[in-house]
């Protein structure tokens, strides 16, 4: 199992360049962010210093959209990493979360979802694609190589990662709701003629690591309480879709009954004031709390379920220890073993 971690491009940009490369110095793969251009950073100006600073990790959105760039726009960006950097990007692509609902605009349709993946796809893998009446490719970008990875919760979403997806992005770390989609998604990607092994699954969730203690345990659910009123945004959407039931895991739905509203300028910040709705059961069962005995075991798990990536939110207080404790324990206790001798 590899292991990615999640930043947010809060300024200074030279802090997160440099969390970035001290994860890959602990041996994480990836190193992906938010991309919320009004909230935060522009992450894509960051990533060219990223991979600057850095020799192995690959980069990229969790998640990007089709609504706030020119899909073509955003094929070109990956593309000239790729070019200045050696094919260490990767795409990350949902309907629309921040980005979209700051500037008073909604999460696009699942078809433009579609489409997009298609063109931002074809560009930066160096092919062409028709555009508006026309066949445009980057002369410049024959070498790029660029896999789009989708973040989807509901079944529909679900289906349409398994047909067109790269790999699939759940953001949260509970076990029965993974092999609730992953097992949608493996029956969508055969449905359509491909090998459902061919799909990458990616786990990503708040992960803290702490002594375990009641006392740390209460810390860590405090400071990673807002990821499940992060997660209440999407999930409000699917009940409104499907209603309540609609095939969906109760252990997805319910939690939101309590939700009143949100507020942007607190996404992903721990702390927040629209998140007290969710219960602390909710937090320990989205969210990898406690030592690091108990986040490799819930790693194992999610391994067994076929989880390909586990990438850390790392919105808390507890930066640092977290990633040096999953670079000295956790990536070396779930890594493949290889001996020299046998």
């Amino acid at each position: 199992m590899d292991i990615g971690v999640v930043l947010q491009t809060n300024p200074p940009a030279s802090r997160v360049v440099e969390l970035a490369r001290q994860a890959e110095t602990l041996g994480f793969s990836h190193v992906w962010t938010f991309d919320s251009h009004l909230l935060w950073e522009e992450p894509y100006v960051i990533y060219s210093q990223i991979l600057a600073a850095t020799r192995k990790v690959v980069v990229g959105p969790m998640v990007t959209n089709p609504a706030t760039r020119d899909w073509s726009v955003t094929a070109s960006l990956h593309a000239t990493l790729n070019e200045m950097f050696g094919n260490r990007t990767i795409c990350g692509i949902g309907r629309g979360d921040s980005a979209v609902r700051v500037l008073n605009g909604k999460p696009t349709t699942l078809a433009t979802l579609r489409e997009s993946i298609h063109v931002i796809r074809e560009l930066a893998n160096g092919r062409a694609v028709d555009i508006n009446g026309s066949t445009l490719q980057f002369p410049w970008g024959r070498d790029s190589r660029l896999d789009v990875w989708v973040a989807a919760y509901g079944p529909k979403a679900l289906a349409l990662t398994g047909e067109v997806a790269d790999g699939f992005i759940l953001q949260l770390a509970d076990p029965a709701i993974a092999e609730w989609t992953i097992s949608a998604v493996r029956r969508a990607a055969e449905a359509a003629g491909r090998d459902p092994a061919s799909v990458k699954i990616c786990v990503a969730a708040p992960a803290y690591v702490g002594d375990g203690s009641p006392e740390s345990m209460a810390h860590m659910r405090d400071q990673t309480r807002w990821f499940g009123g992060m997660v209440g945004n999407h999930v409000a959407d699917i009940v409104a879709r499907y209603g309540e039931g609609g095939g969906v895991p109760t252990a997805l739905t319910d939690y939101i009954k309590a939700r009143e509203g949100y507020d942007y300028n607190q996404h992903g910040q721990a702390g927040n004031t629209h998140a007290a709705f969710v219960p602390d059961e909710v937090v320990d069962r989205f969210c990898i709390l406690g030592d690091a005995k108990a986040h490799i075991e819930r790693l194992e798990e999610l391994k067994a379920l076929g989880v390909d990536q586990f990438a850390v939110y790392l919105q808390h207080d507890g930066k640092a220890q977290t990633l040096e404790a999953y670079g000295e324990t956790v990536i070396p206790a779930v890594r493949d073993t290889v001996t020299a001798k046998s």
